[in-house]
Order: C-alpha cells, then structure tokens, then sequence
C-alpha cells in the first residue's frame, strides 16, 4: 500500500524539496496488514487433522487448568476486589456460575487458567491462558451461532499470532531476558487475532486490531523477587486487552498500522525489543508449520523450566532405582537466565514454590509427584522439604544457553555420581504427553469444581468439537453445574 504523509516546507529550492519528497512518499507494506492477510484468509479445511486434534486437545487442558483455577487465591481475589458476585452480563466465568460483562469475563477466566501454572506453554509464552479467555468471552458477545470449524480457527489463529510475535522478538529467552512477561506483551496480539476471526474481520479491521492491541501489551517479571501474585494477571489482562482491541475495531475505532515495522518510535518492536527485531518471522512460511504443535502440555504444576529436572529425579527413582534416602547432595547447573527464573532455594509463598526447580525436585522425592496438592502451604513448608532444599546447590554455567535444559549431578551416600539430563521433557514438542494423559489431567482438575458427568459432557464435546452447530452449548458446560 502507498502511505503518504502531508508536509510543510519552508526550503524553497526545487531539488532539495524533490528529495524530501521521495522520503516522504514511499511504497511500504507494513507487517502487520500483511499478517492480517494470512489470518483473514485462514480456512479450516487447510489444517491437518493432526493439527485439529491438536488444538482440541490444547482447548480441553486450557479448560481443565482454568475450572481448577476458579477456585485459587488469586481469582477469589480479584473477584472479591471488585465484588463481582451477581449475575451482570452473558458471558460465563468458568465453573463459578457468574456470567459477566465479556471484558470482565476475559480477564478472570485469564487469570484463573494461569492461577495453577498448568496451562500450556511454548506459544505466546502460555497461549491458552491468554487465547481461549478471550475467545470464549467474543463468542458471548455475537449473536449468531458460532460452529467449532469456525470457533477453532479461531483459538489457531490466536496461537500462530501470539507464537509469531514472539519470535519476531527473538524468540523467549532475549524477550524475557529482557525482563518481559511474554504471555503479556505478545499474548495480547493473538488474543485480539481469536476475537477477531470470530467478529469476521477482514484484513484491515485484523490490522487496527492488533494495533490497538499493543496499547495494552505488557507485564514484567518483576514478580520473581518476592513471589508475589501478578505472573497471574498477565494471562488476564492480555486476554482482556485483545478482547477490547477487537471490541473496538468492530466499532469503528482505528488502531496504528505501522505497529509491527522493525522501525519507528513507539512501535512494538522498537519498544520492547530494541536489539532482537526480525519482523520478517511475523509471516514466513505462514500456513506451512502451524504454531500450536509446538506447544507444551504440562505434567506437572510448576514452571516449564522446572520440568527437565523432575523428569531427570523420575529416571533415577524409576529407571536407575535410586532410592531417595541414599541421595546426599544434589548440584545443579543452570544457564543464568533459567537460574533467575527458577533457581530458587527460599519458598515463601505457593508462587515461590511454582517457580522453584529445587522446590519441584524435593516435592518428586518427598511425594512422589508434583502436582496442585503439592503447592499447598502444607507441603511447601513441611521440614522434610526443608531438609532436601538444604542439600540442593544451584550454579551458574556461563556455557550454557540461555534456554538450555539444567544438569543435575546427583551424588549418593556410597560415593556413586549421576550427571543427568532430559534434553526433552514430559509435555514438550519432541516428547509430547498421550491424548490419553492429557485427558485424564483434565478429568482430574476440571473434577475439582464440577460434577463427574459434567465433566465427562465437556470431555466428549471438546474432542467431537469440529462438528458442533453452536460452540455456545460449551460455554454453558464449563459454566457450573447449574447451567442448563
């Protein structure tokens, strides 16, 4: 497209006013319309079978996480903050039998799948958390029916974006780095991308949309020092934040089309991400490796990060029969990024313990899992935990890449050295959990809030999910036993 800017010059000789000229008037085609154009042209009939499944089997774990979440410190508080406690909209607040206003919806069903830290991960950074709140709360927002071809490209859609984004900031490791809480800042463009496919945008409304939606990208890791509770309202408010961009566009309201240029002051890119721009990664290859296959399923409630060495405890418990009381020191080696992140010896708070490698190791060896019994208070401040974070050592190897997996040396009793790895752990692209698995986690946390049978009908619903009429009949199930 041609973009043309209106200018007053006071140089009056002829060449140098022609040379202005030519710098004013160019011929630019901005990133962000051209990735609207593959979002707007996106059919589900073009996505593999192994893709679709994919994506159900991402939706019934994003909703499995968030019906659990409902009923975390974080989301009783938020709903308390605002006493949110009567009925005031259409849109459902999953498992608590609230229906509110969309935008209200978005960001408490957001901040209720991240509330455990077993939603997925490998997207925006948590795509599902941020992707299907804001999906969810559109649909309550549109008249006509909805089917599940349309619902899902809708959630791969979000997925590719938010994914895409992220990758043209140089990937997680230099974004985060940075001190940027991922699910936030690149979150909320895939969030406004699901919105917007089930609002019909074509490519130009795509394009104000994730203009609009950079005004609310954000989020840091600040979080990380104290354990304190925000991480979770990142996954909210971005889901909310593109939630509105798409309210807004389909109202009329125009957003920045140029926000996706490597160049230009207070552009993403430019923004967050000064020195790791590739805005080129918004749009190669699109349609050719779908986003979501390579995201990760998590099996256990803490950090991703924390997963290789929960793995590496499993094999030698299982594999090498190592017994946990012959252990006498555990050290382990971590890049300094992934040591910040998750290096944590002190356990304070339930978030402390999410983020904690050391943490999730101890809870592997003193209960046998890790998994949401395992981030009560009771557990994270038993003696006996105490007493294996106290054998623990975290080192910084300045070798290591910054998304590298840990190396745990473990050393026994008898003088015997294990230096292990998982190079791919449980829940990843390379070593992905069964259907199966991934089913039962969901029967198991949805199980927490809602009645078995209920359960069951949003299991058997999800997976049959292409062939719905109107998805609406799946936003009443995961509302509350109540719902019709």
């Amino acid at each position: 497209m041609e973009e043309k800017s209106e200018v007053s010059l006071e140089v009056k000789h002829p060449i140098i006013v022609s040379k202005i000229i030519k710098k004013v008037v160019v011929m630019t085609e901005h990133p962000s319309l051209v990735l609207a154009r593959h979002v707007a042209g996106m059919r589900f009939d073009r996505f593999p079978s192994a893709t679709v499944q994919k994506a159900k089997i991402h939706i019934l774990d994003t909703l499995g996480a968030a019906i659990a979440g409902v009923a975390s410190q974080e989301t009783q508080t938020v709903l308390r903050a605002f006493n949110l406690t009567a009925n005031t909209g259409t849109a459902e607040v999953w498992g608590s039998g609230l229906k509110l206003d969309s935008r209200s919806a978005s960001f408490i069903n957001g901040v209720s799948a991240h509330a455990f830290e077993l939603d997925d991960s490998g997207g925006c950074d948590h795509s599902g958390a941020v992707v299907l709140p804001a999906a969810f709360a559109a649909l309550s927002d549109i008249s006509a029916p909805v089917n599940g071809q349309k619902f899902l490209t809708a959630i791969l859609a979000g997925y590719e974006v938010g994914r895409r984004v992220l990758e043209a900031c140089g990937g997680y490791s230099p974004h985060n780095e940075l001190g940027w809480h991922s699910t936030g800042t690149c979150g909320v463009f895939g969030a406004a991308a699901a919105a917007g496919v089930l609002f019909d945008f074509d490519a130009e409304e795509h394009a104000s949309a994730l203009g609009i939606a950079c005004s609310y990208a954000g989020g840091t890791w600040a979080f990380i020092h104290d354990g304190s509770q925000t991480k979770k309202l990142h996954a909210g408010r971005a889901a909310e934040g593109g939630l509105i961009a798409a309210k807004l566009t389909s109202a009329g309201f125009e957003g920045p089309i140029s926000v996706l240029d490597e160049n230009g002051w207070g552009n993403f890119f430019t923004t967050f991400d000064r020195e790791a721009q590739y805005a080129s990664l918004l749009n190669v290859d699109f349609g050719t490796f779908w986003r979501v296959n390579r995201c990760s399923i998590k099996p256990y409630a803490t950090c991703r990060g924390t997963h290789s060495a929960i793995d590496v405890i499993e094999k030698l418990l299982i594999d090498y029969g190592v017994v946990a009381n012959d252990i006498a020191r555990i050290d382990v080696m971590m890049s300094e990024f992934q040591a910040g992140m998750c290096g944590g010896l002190e356990i304070e708070s339930r978030a402390d313990a999410q983020m904690s490698l050391p943490y999730a190791v101890a809870a592997r060896l003193v209960y046998g899992k890790v998994s949401l019994d395992e981030l009560e208070e009771t557990a994270w401040s038993s003696p006996v935990v105490a007493s294996w974070l106290s054998l623990m050592h975290v080192h910084i190897d300045e070798t290591m890449d910054s998304d590298a997996e840990p190396l745990l040396k473990v050393s026994l009793k008898n003088g015997t050295v294990y230096n292990e790895t998982v190079p791919f752990p449980l829940g990843g692209m390379n070593n992905p959990m069964s259907d199966d698995a991934v089913i039962a986690k969901f029967m198991g946390l949805a199980a927490r809030v809602l009645p078995q049978a209920r359960c069951i009908e949003i299991r058997d619903y999800v997976m049959s999910l292409e062939t719905a009429d109107d998805v609406s009949r799946l936003a009443k199930l995961i509302a509350a036993p109540s719902s019709d």
